[in-house]
């Protein structure tokens, strides 16, 4: 898996608290309250080189929009609008335009401050928007092929203990504590369940699967799940082909009697899922709902779908 630790290209500048500032000087104290307790919102976005040069933000609004949500969950008052954060975002590709020319990953993050201490203080919310050159989050190699997934012993949060429709930070620690299950066991990625025991989606992505009768299905915005804008993206995608497509929860055995799954996410982009618990998933590569998928998934953010235009906004 690709980090920023051994990127070969971050920006050199970032955006903090409505200034941009060097790399090496976007700093914050050790004292930062949600270094100690985990109160702060976050976005992954991601910019393309289209087809004709250009580079383009992929559904920009939306996850800003998710992201003033997800503060807004977590009673983080920015002192920023939605517009604030669109033109920052795109002000740092602009002073960046030549090292990112072919795309890059964004992050915006929203987090309380440093100040008081204790789980009642409330100090001021700070945001930064940061970019670097990050590759498929789960390798050039598993978008090919398709990779290896294993379900873990740690159950995704109740939806009265997980803020489901918030990308908030300390929420995480459950999905990292999953993925170093599964990746010290061999495995590339893990697959969560609920407490009911159905399947709720992968520790950073969402989950498809196809059935033996063509059914494509993924597990409903009532369980446990991100509201994810690729997962959005896909949904689209698959009903305007008018593929039967739906949002029900199922057990984990449907997956190993499944033809295809594949995980979607900004970071992962269309990743499909050759093995699961170890065994094989259909033919034991991608198949061709998950091909079709990724195709015009990879021709829109390019700007080759004029009927998803809008999606995109250029630098």
């Amino acid at each position: 898996m690709s980090s920023t630790s051994n990127s070969t290209l971050r920006a050199n500048h970032i955006w903090l608290d409505g200034k941009f500032v060097a790399w090496d000087e976007g700093q914050v104290p050790v004292m930062t309250h949600a270094l100690h307790y985990g109160l702060g919102v976050f976005e992954g976005i991601r910019a393309y080189k289209t087809h004709d040069g250009r580079l383009a933000v992929f559904r920009l609004r939306e996850h800003i929009q998710r992201l003033l949500d997800s503060a807004h969950i977590c009673m983080l008052k920015l002192p920023y609008s939605e517009d604030d954060l669109v033109e920052a975002t795109l002000e740092l590709l602009r002073r960046q335009r030549d090292l990112f020319a072919n795309g890059a990953y964004l992050r915006p993050i929203v987090f309380m401050g440093d100040g008081a201490m204790g789980l009642g203080a409330v100090n001021p919310t700070r945001a930064a928007i940061t970019a670097w050159d990050w590759g498929a989050y789960l390798g050039d190699k598993g978008i090919r092929e398709g990779i290896r997934a294993k379900v873990s012993s740690f159950t995704r949060m109740h939806v009265n203990v997980n803020m489901v429709r918030g990308k908030i930070t300390g929420q995480y620690v459950n999905s990292i504590l999953a993925k170093h299950e599964v990746v010290l066991a061999g495995y590339d990625e893990a697959i969560m369940l609920d407490i009911s025991g159905f399947v709720a989606e992968a520790s950073g992505e969402n989950l498809f699967m196809v059935n033996k009768k063509g059914i494509i299905k993924t597990p409903p915005l009532s369980s446990p799940i991100l509201d994810g804008i690729t997962r959005d993206t896909v949904l689209r995608l698959l009903r305007d082909s008018g593929r039967p497509v739906e949002e029900v929860t199922f057990t984990r055995d449907a997956l190993y009697i499944c033809n295809e799954i594949f995980f979607t996410g900004t970071a992962a982009e269309i990743t499909p899922v050759r093995e699961v618990d170890d065994r094989q998933v259909g033919a034991g590569k991608p198949g061709p709902i998950t091909r079709f998928v990724q195709d015009t998934y990879f021709r829109v953010v390019r700007g080759q779908e004029p009927k998803y235009a809008d999606w995109l906004t250029y630098v």
